[in-house]
């Protein structure tokens, strides 16, 4: 099965493709470079659910008509994650997407999108592929939220925590890959190593090498389960 990981920037795809070792064959497509490892095709498509959606939407596309188009989407890089459930260094599988300020502000708070009658505000991963996934690389399971605006403060930390009860974590991207995926009729995993902690900003704590470094170790132990997922087993 082919297998399309989307993240934010070259640093975040190259973490990705060192898991696979040797040197990837690197095709170029509008806006970004696919480096593809076997089964594996790797991009940056830029930050935030806008860019991450567009780039993922046209590699979808452009494999649709393909002789083996993707048969899953991953949403892949680093992340925020709240103390004290994903700390510095660990991993995430999201349970669940979802698009944490995707809606409107009223007086009595924020309402999501779904609340307004239109829209979606989560996508839900195969169950059991979150599961195999969190069993091979040690990976947390919970919400993973996506923001368009890195979280900052305390008070902001505590509203999303009450938002969402249970969320391990932060990312800018996966709400729009799988926006993406799910027009294509393609199954969607997002995976983060946490190299911040949510909440009151100071890049001084960031351990961003740490971070990636844990990316690849996860996608090295995931990539016999990745490949060899069929979701008509499950």
């Amino acid at each position: 099965m082919r297998v399309l990981v989307v993240t934010a920037v070259p640093v975040e795809r190259d973490a990705v493709t060192r898991a696979f070792g040797g040197t990837p064959e690197v095709l170029a497509m509008p806006g970004a470079e696919l480096h593809r490892c076997g089964a594996f095709d790797v991009l940056a498509g830029g930050a935030g659910p806008a860019a991450a959606a567009a780039a993922a939407a046209f590699a979808l596309a452009s494999s649709a008509s393909a002789p083996h188009p993707y048969g899953l989407v991953i949403s892949a890089g680093i992340g925020g994650g709240f103390a004290p459930a994903a700390p510095l260094g660990s991993l995430v599988v999201a349970s669940d997407i979802v698009a944490a300020d995707l809606g409107a502000e009223t007086p009595d708070g924020f309402l999501p999108v779904t609340a307004l009658g239109f829209g979606r505000d989560r996508f839900v991963p195969p169950p059991a592929l979150v599961r195999e996934v969190a069993a091979a690389t040690g990976a947390a399971p919970g919400p993973v939220l996506t923001v368009s605006t890195v979280t900052g403060t305390a008070a902001r930390t505590a509203a999303l925590l009450a938002a969402h009860p249970g969320a391990l974590a932060e990312a800018m991207e996966g709400f729009g890959v799988a926006e993406a995926a799910e027009r294509a009729g393609v199954p969607v995993l997002e995976l983060r190593a946490v190299s911040n902690t949510v909440g009151p900003r100071d890049r001084d704590a960031w351990r961003i090498g740490d971070a990636l470094a844990a990316l690849t170790e996860a996608f090295g132990k995931s990539a016999p389960v990745l490949e060899g997922w069929n979701r008509h087993d499950h």
